[in-house]
């Protein structure tokens, strides 16, 4: 079955379609989970992880090693949770967070302003002026985010299989349209889908695993797994940094082979591949 993913606009209705979806299909729905589960895993704060999927891109120009490493913990968690079960994501980003990952049903949920205004004043008990202020500022800060982050516009179709517009169709029937289109056949798992999310289940935890240790200046390390043949490659601060990541990796269930490519930051003259 589909990993379903579901893109929205604050107070667009895509939350109430993703649990539709996942009801009717069986499936778990799941967003916030994904967070408490990292937080647990990685022994950080829920607040600091949702600071780095919403952070405005000036602040973190600051913090870049933090963010990437929040959005490692993140994308491995998230990996995890789709590795073995059918599941509708709602949370941010999830489209790009599994991106590679073949069997994802992509969906973007759009409704006109009015119809966001009126949901964000009843459910935040908003003025109208508040609502439009604070769904321009959600709106912005999520695209600015997506912009920084992956270099494409969150806004853009070209990053969706189905663009969902609440305003011309009620939940319940595109509801129904999704559960359909989710059984084709492109969107169910295969031996090939099986084994690429398996290998990204395990890089994505192997790079959140260097990232979580401190010791470490992981900023540009790569980690590309296939059938248990680990790829490591980036760029280090030492030999013994790259001698820590490689423990790292050799330790994990599932490594049968290391391929490290990791280069060390030397004088022109001396650098080489260690």
């Amino acid at each position: 079955m589909a990993i379903i993913t579901i893109s929205r606009g604050t107070f667009s209705g895509g939350q109430k379609l993703a649990e539709c979806i996942a009801a009717k299909l069986g499936y778990r729905c799941i967003s916030r989970e994904v967070l408490v589960a990292t937080a647990q895993e990685f022994g950080v704060s829920e607040e600091k992880l949702l600071e780095a999927l919403t952070k405005k891109p000036w602040l973190l120009e600051r913090l870049t090693r933090a963010r990437d490493r929040y959005l490692a913990y993140i994308r491995a968690t998230l990996l995890k949770e789709v590795k073995d079960e059918d599941v509708v994501y709602h949370g941010l980003a999830g489209h790009l967070l599994l991106k590679d990952v073949p069997h994802v049903f992509r969906i973007k949920v759009i409704a006109n302003m009015e119809f966001r205004v009126k949901n964000a004043m009843e459910r935040n008990n908003l003025s109208r002026e508040e609502a439009l202020q604070y769904i321009r500022e959600v709106d912005e800060g999520r695209a600015r985010w997506t912009r920084f982050i992956y270099d494409v516009d969150w806004n853009d179709p070209n990053l969706y299989d189905l663009v969902v517009n609440l305003d011309q169709i009620a939940i319940e029937s595109a509801c129904e349209v999704v559960c359909h289109l989710s059984n084709m056949e492109g969107y169910q798992r295969s031996d090939l889908s099986k084994k690429i999310i398996t290998d990204m289940v395990l890089a994505t935890h192997l790079r959140a695993l260097i990232a979580a240790d401190k010791g470490i200046s992981d900023r540009g390390v790569e980690v590309v797994a296939d059938g248990g043949v680990v790829t490591i490659s980036g760029t280090v601060e030492s030999i013994a940094e790259a001698d820590r990541i490689r423990t790292i990796v050799r330790m994990e269930p599932g490594v049968e082979e290391i391929d490290s490519r990791l280069r060390v930051r030397l004088p022109v003259w001396l650098v080489g591949s260690v």
